[in-house]
Formats: structure tokens, sequence, C-alpha cells
């Protein structure tokens, strides 16, 4: 495509989203789940009635940088999506993900591959009929999964090069159709995520899925709250802070439990088990997993080494009214428990999403709360008590 041409497409896009935006403040709240292949679980429709989005996951960055592909492999088709889901519900490819970023590092090189990368895209939006890609980049300049085996250093190029492959892909794309990122929680990681960046970023971007869980990881050498009220204020501010449309921001929900061993004489000694020291959780030089933290979602079974303690984690937790979140200290297995229960879900509508006054919520993932689906529920159920307070401000 032409520079100009690109130029006027880009500037179109940016007026359609500003737009959007002041559309997006009388709409009525997002609610975004992400459908895996490891739990390709869906409801009732009946449980579903809030969803206005479905994020498919995921489909790997490498697959668009080959010219000319044709085949799009899904674990299940669009069009299976869209029979399941209320009438209306946008669905979404994600693209990306947790360990999967070199295809993204290849893609934003120069500009021919991210044209190449971007009318790939294209193709694969045209071909299965979705109404649009989630960008799960984690995380460009840095901060990844093989951030110990590969500097940040050399990595700090795709900080300029991560809004030039969104731009790319907007022009591919065009205004019409949906473009989100999925975005990290920590600031330790928001490196491609500045005050420069940020706003070149949201030109191209529909709304961005803020991670506000994971916001304590085996990175940690301290207990805290992966997914507490005070830390995703913090994530939420950040992104505000650096030029980001609250409106345009969803706050991020963990339908899974987290776990991390500590240090039984340290933790003892203090008045409170948050930030007590943990164990080492991952080796120091190469980054990988020293089996001392772990996680599950509601749908897997319960690990056997674990079980015992996490049963009375369910039965004797705590929640947190200083920096919020539910919690347990198993001291006689010297394990840290972190997770939302519904009551804590519950919460972070008043204190986060309508302090914040954000646009939506989004959860991973949708088949990780089944069968139960109690965390779906409490979600279902704090949206439709917003939606009403909404209206009733309105009026």
């Amino acid at each position: 495509m032409h520079k100009m041409q690109l130029g006027w497409v880009s500037a179109l896009a940016w007026l359609s989203l500003i737009m959007a935006t002041e559309i997006a403040a009388r709409q009525p709240p997002r609610c975004i789940m992400y459908l895996t292949g490891q739990h390709p679980v869906v409801p009732s429709i009946d449980l579903l009635e809030h969803v206005t989005h479905v994020a498919l996951a995921f489909m790997s960055p490498a697959l668009f940088n080959e010219p000319g592909r044709r085949q799009w492999p899904l674990f299940m088709t669009v069009a299976d999506v869209r029979a399941a889901f209320p009438e209306g519900t946008k669905v979404m490819i994600a693209i990306g993900g947790w360990g999967d970023t070199n295809g993204f590092s290849v893609a934003a090189l120069t500009d021919e591959t991210r044209r190449t990368f971007a009318e790939n895209v294209a193709r694969m939006v045209e071909a299965t009929g979705a109404d649009g890609v989630d960008v799960d980049w984690e995380y460009p300049g840095g901060n990844g999964e093989d951030y110990k085996e590969v500097p940040n250093s050399a990595k700090s190029w795709e900080i300029e090069a991560y809004p030039l492959l969104l731009a790319q892909l907007r022009a591919a794309l065009g205004p019409q159709k949906l473009i989100s990122a999925a975005v990290p929680g920590l600031e330790r990681d928001m490196l491609a995520f500045t005050r420069t960046t940020v706003p070149r970023i949201m030109r191209h971007l529909d709304f961005l899925n803020v991670m506000t869980y994971d916001l304590m990881n085996r990175r940690d050498t301290v207990t805290k709250h992966h997914t507490g009220i005070e830390l995703s204020l913090g994530a939420v501010d950040a992104y505000v802070a650096n030029g980001a449309a609250p409106q345009r921001i969803n706050l991020g929900f963990a339908f899974y439990s987290k776990y991390f061993r500590t240090e039984h004489e340290a933790c003892s000694r203090l008045a409170s088990p948050l930030g007590c020291p943990t164990l080492l959780l991952e080796d120091p030089v190469t980054g990988a997993d020293l089996g001392r933290s772990g996680g599950f979602s509601w749908h897997d079974p319960v690990p056997e080494d674990v079980a015992a303690s996490f049963a009375k984690a369910l039965d004797q937790g705590i929640y947190d009214e200083d920096r919020g979140g539910y919690y347990y200290w198993d001291e006689e297995e010297d394990i840290w428990w972190t997770f939302d229960t519904a009551d804590a879900i519950g919460r972070k509508f008043p204190l986060v999403l309508e302090k914040r006054r954000l646009g939506g919520v989004f959860a991973w993932g949708l088949g990780e709360d089944a069968p139960m689906f109690e965390h779906l529920t409490a979600l279902n159920e704090s949206l439709a008590q917003h939606k009403a307070k909404t209206r009733k401000d309105e009026l």
C-alpha cells in the first residue's frame, strides 16, 4: 500500500475510533470471554446474556509471516461459536499468547514483514468470518517468557515497532473490523506502553484488555494478591496516565487459582502473611519453573499434592479489606493461595470498574470456569447490577 494511502487510512481509522469511543461511553459495558482450546466448554445460553465478544485463543503469530498462506487452523469454527452465543456477539481471533511471541518479533521487524503479517491477518479474518483480532503479544520490548535467555536490551527495538505493526494491521483490516490487545498488568512489564507509545497504540485499537491477574507470579519473592484490587487499580491507572481512555480499557478476571510455596520461619514471624518471603520460584539463570508454584482452573482436577491445602483455602480463606483480595496461608504446608471468589468478583465493580469508569470486563477463560460456572454467574450478577445502576444514573 502506498505510504500516502496508508496515511489516509490511518487518519480515517483514528477518526472512526474517536467516534467509537464517544459512542462507547453511552453503551452497555463490554464483556469479553476468551474461549480456549484447552477448555472449549460453552455453558447454556442463559449464562451468556451479558457476553458481547468472544476471543478464540489462540492462533500462532508465526502463521501470518508466511506470504500467501491460505490455511487457518482453529479448534472451533467462527460459525459454531456464533451458534453457541447470543445473536450479535462479536467473534474475534486471539493471536499469540504466553510463550508464543517469536512470530510477533519476526512480523514487527521491517515495513515488508509488517505488511505481510497484516495482509495475512486480513485474509484470515475474511476466510473465517471473524469480526476482528486480539493481539496477545506477551510482551513487546522484553520481560516475556524467555527474559532470562534473551535480555531486554535485545528486544528494545520492539517498543517502537509495536505501534507500527498495529498501524499496519488497522490499514489492512480497515475501520470496521475490531482490533484489541491483551496487555500486561504489572508496571515492570509495561516496557512498550509509555506516554510516548500508548497514544500511538490507541489510534489503532478498539480496546485494551488489561491483564489484571497473574499480578503475583514466579518472578516475585514475597506474597501478594494475584488479582488484587490495589494492584488492579495501579495497572489501570498506569495506562490512563500514559494516554489510554478509561472507556477503552477492560478489567481482567481470572477463572483460576494460584499458589506459591513460602519460607516458614520468616512468614511465621510476621503479623500478616502478606509480604512474606517465598521460596525461590524460578531458576535464576534460565527463568525455568522450579515447581514451587502453580495454578489450575476451576475446570481442572486439583493436583494431589496440594488438594488438602486447597480445601482449607476454600473453607478458611480471608478477604483482605485493605489491598483487596481473597487469600489463605497454609502455615502447616507453607503454601500461599490467591484467587477470586464470587464475593471478590463483586467487590471489583464499585472499587475498580465504576471508580475508574472503565468500558468493560473480560475473563480468562470461559471454559476454565466449567462445569459449575460460579465465577461467570458472579460476573453476570455484577454486570446486571452495574447496568441497572448506570440506567438509573442516566434518568
